[in-house]
This record gives C-alpha cells, sequence and structure tokens, in this order.
C-alpha cells in the first residue's frame, strides 16, 4: 500500500516507527536538545523516527497554564531544528486557516483527539496533501474512526494514520482497550498507540492533568505485541520541570532502555 507510514516500516526485519519529543515547545534550547537526543538513540537503533513538538496546547486544562510559543514561532523553531538536524518534524493544528502554512514546514500534519470530528479542520489538513495523523478521540470508539476517515478520504488524500490514546469514562483516567489496534487497522490504515498520554489522568490535578508515568513501558509493551505500526512518546529531560503534561512524559535518559525492549518484542511477534 502507498502509505507514508507503512512505508516508514516497510523493511525487510519486524519494525515500528517512533514519533516522540515534549509535549510543547519549551524553547529552542530545550526542544533541540531533545530532538538531537532522540535522533541518536532511533539512528543507533534503527528505527524511522519524527520529531514532534506542540507550538500551541489550545486545550489546556486551565487558562494559567503555559501553551506553547504560539503558532508563527513554533513553527520557525520547528523548522530550524528539522533543518539543523535533518529530522521530519509533526505538530498539531487547531484551525483549517493554520493548514496550509504549517504544511510549508511540517511534514506531517497532526489532528488532536479532541478535535477528530471536526470536517473542516480534517478536510485543510489533507487537502495540504502532507501526511495526516489524526488522534482518535477519547470519546469514540475503535470502530468509529471509519467516519474520520471517510471525511478525511474525500479530499484523495490516503497517507493517513490514526493513533489510539485511550477512552475516557470519566473520573480522571483513560483506559486502554488493546483490541483497539486490530480493529482499527482493519480499516486499511497504520495505527499508533499513544504511550504516554494514554497513563495521562485528565483533570486529576483538578487544575492540570496527572499522569503515571510509571505505566508507559507496560503500555508501550503490549500495544507492540498487539500490532501497533508506531508509537507516540511525549519525553523530557526532566518531567518534574516540564512545562506541560509532566507527570505522563517519560524521562528522556529511559527512552533508549524502552525502546531495545521494544525492538525484541516486534522482533517475536513479527
Amino acid at each position: 500500500m502507498n502509505n507514508f507510514f507503512f512505508n516508514l516500516i516497510n523493511k525487510p526485519e519486524p519494525i515500528f516507527f517512533l514519533i516522540a519529543g515534549p509535549c510543547v515547545i519549551e524553547n529552542y534550547e530545550t526542544t533541540f536538545l531533545i530532538a538531537k537526543h532522540l535522533k541518536k538513540i532511533t539512528g543507533r537503533l534503527n528505527i524511522p523516527f519524527v520529531f514532534k513538538a506542540s507550538f500551541d496546547k489550545a486545550n489546556r486544562t486551565s487558562i494559567q497554564s503555559f501553551r506553547g510559543p504560539g503558532f508563527d514561532k513554533g513553527l520557525d523553531i520547528l523548522n530550524s531544528i528539522k533543518k539543523d538536524l535533518n529530522i521530519p518534524v509533526i505538530s498539531d493544528i487547531h484551525l483549517p486557516d493554520q493548514a496550509e502554512k504549517a504544511a510549508e514546514i511540517l511534514d506531517i500534519i497532526q489532528i488532536p483527539a479532541l478535535l477528530c470530528r471536526q470536517t473542516d479542520l480534517i478536510l485543510a489538513a489533507c487537502n495540504t496533501g502532507k501526511p495526516v495523523n489524526i488522534k482518535k478521540g477519547q470519546f469514540l470508539s475503535p470502530p468509529e474512526c471509519r467516519n474520520i476517515l471517510n471525511k478525511a478520504k474525500e479530499s484523495g488524500n490516503t497517507n493517513l494514520c490514526i493513533t489510539e490514546r485511550g477512552s475516557s469514562f470519566g473520573y480522571h483516567n483513560l483506559v486502554v482497550d488493546f483490541r483497539s489496534i486490530p480493529i482499527i487497522k482493519n480499516l486499511g490504515v497504520p495505527v499508533v498507540f499513544d504511550a504516554t498520554h494514554s497513563v495521562q489522568l485528565p483533570g486529576g490535578a483538578i487544575d492540570s492533568s496527572a499522569g503515571e508515568r510509571q505505566f508507559v513501558p507496560t503500555l508501550s509493551k503490549a500495544a507492540i505485541a498487539a500490532g501497533a505500526d508506531g508509537l507516540f512518546i511525549e519525553t523530557h529531560p526532566e518531567p518534574e520541570k516540564a512545562l506541560c503534561d509532566g507527570p505522563n512524559s517519560l524521562a528522556l535518559n529511559d527512552m533508549e532502555a524502552l525502546l531495545s525492549t521494544l525492538l525484541g518484542i516486534k522482533k517475536i511477534v513479527g
């Protein structure tokens, strides 16, 4: 199948691709450090890598929370990192009129989970011709992703991917049903598993989200065993000091050991 995401893993040996980076762009220096480290370890492990960071977190729990540098400055930072390290980059857009300008820099456009049913946003992203990663809403069942994909395919863009990130049953928790991975794959698209947002506790700290990062390795292993084509992991050098989603972010120094373990699992399950 001629799909950008499938092509990332079209190799003789079993492999998965990685979308990883900090939740939000805090500044150029920290963002570059994370990207450089991830490029180094994924290169050593031969894992296809796409760097992610958000220029604007428009869905923070509190209006006082840090959102990022904004659209223009954030894209400039991503563009610099893309050129300096020669790596592909992905970020979220929130409004249809952001799509064309974002596509000038981003290699993949991402649709946030809470906006996955926004028809105009999906079509604007797909009409750029860039690959589009759509995060499944916490409020959707896996089969309902068919409706999202049908909207996207109206544009003629078939470079699509769905990211699973758990389901919400209220009370500050998300639950992952790993049956969703084969169910969504049967719709004909690659599936990424978001290992860090799946351990988020939305609104768990009342004025911010909490998280249980200790379960990231467990869920990542289960996702690879269940057939996930890619993993989405947010990481930070000091998660306790991260300006966004620190409680569910994996420590940067723990990434290589986890990825090595996951490669072993992938080789076993094929």
